[in-house]
């Protein structure tokens, strides 16, 4: 499987600021590569920091005066991932509840729609159940809204589905995260996010959106909720975003039984 993928963003920052990308393909054994991560700040080309961060997460670090500021990644993706590793810490700190995952909020609900599944059957029925109970609305949901508050209004984008997931599943002590990711065949095209579960000793992908096929993920970061996983964090000056292009295409799209486990690759 071979996967392009781009994103472009075009920033306006009016005083001097420390900015944080996650843009980059995560760096995973099983994958190849070959990618360009360019930055023109208001004084020229800008070369960043890289940080690693858990998962093959890499984090691009840099600072910049006021002014504006171009950033272009593209990557080509070949191959796919070995199976996401475990520890014994992933099995503790993704059954906690977090900022955006409220699990503990949602533990009766958990319990009374999905008391007694395990397994596939558990993972398609959160699937199912989110998918049929929210509404895909884009720019319905605040940047501070949690899956509790996703459940209340309805509707979201795919972070809000992917936190409704990641804390049902909690509240019924399976580990869940939150992964940002590239989605080849994605309508309309962006970042995408998705929940990825611990079930059967091995991770599984979640995406209750059901608007990608899950085999042409291509992972981005990995985290307890979208605190952790945003492509853009800011200290210090005020930045706008201006303008954002994504785009991931794959050779050929798969079909997805959105009922199959699916590891990302």
């Amino acid at each position: 499987m071979k996967r392009s993928v781009s994103a472009s963003l075009e920033l306006g920052v009016d005083r001097s600021a420390t900015l944080v990308l996650s843009v980059a393909v995560a760096r995973l054994p099983g994958l190849e590569v070959s990618e360009e991560l360019t930055i023109l700040g208001p004084d020229g080309r800008v070369e960043p920091a890289e940080v690693a961060d858990l998962h093959g997460t890499r984090l691009h670090r840099f600072e910049s005066g006021p002014g504006r500021v171009s950033i272009r990644y593209e990557a080509e993706v070949s191959g796919r991932a070995e199976p996401a590793p475990v520890d014994d810490l992933d099995l503790i700190t993704y059954l906690r509840p977090s900022r955006y995952a409220e699990s503990d909020s949602l533990l009766p609900t958990a319990q009374s729609e999905f008391g007694g599944l395990e397994g596939r059957q558990l993972l398609a029925s959160v699937s199912s159940w989110v998918g049929s109970h929210l509404s895909y609305v884009p720019g319905s949901s605040a940047p501070t809204d949690g899956a509790t508050q996703t459940l209340l209004d309805r509707r979201g984008v795919c972070r809000d589905y992917a936190h409704l997931c990641v804390a049902l599943l909690r509240a019924l002590d399976v580990p869940a995260r939150l992964v940002s990711v590239y989605a080849p065949g994605l309508f309309p095209m962006d970042f995408h996010a998705v929940c990825e579960a611990f079930v059967d000793g091995a991770w599984h992908v979640v995406d209750a959106t059901t608007l990608a096929p899950r085999q042409s993920l291509v992972r981005i970061g990995t985290g307890r909720d979208a605190a952790d996983t945003a492509f853009l964090n800011t200290h210090r000056g005020n930045v706008v975003l201006e303008r954002l292009s994504v785009l991931a295409i794959v050779d050929e799209l798969p079909r997805d039984d959105v009922t199959s486990f699916v590891t990302l690759g």
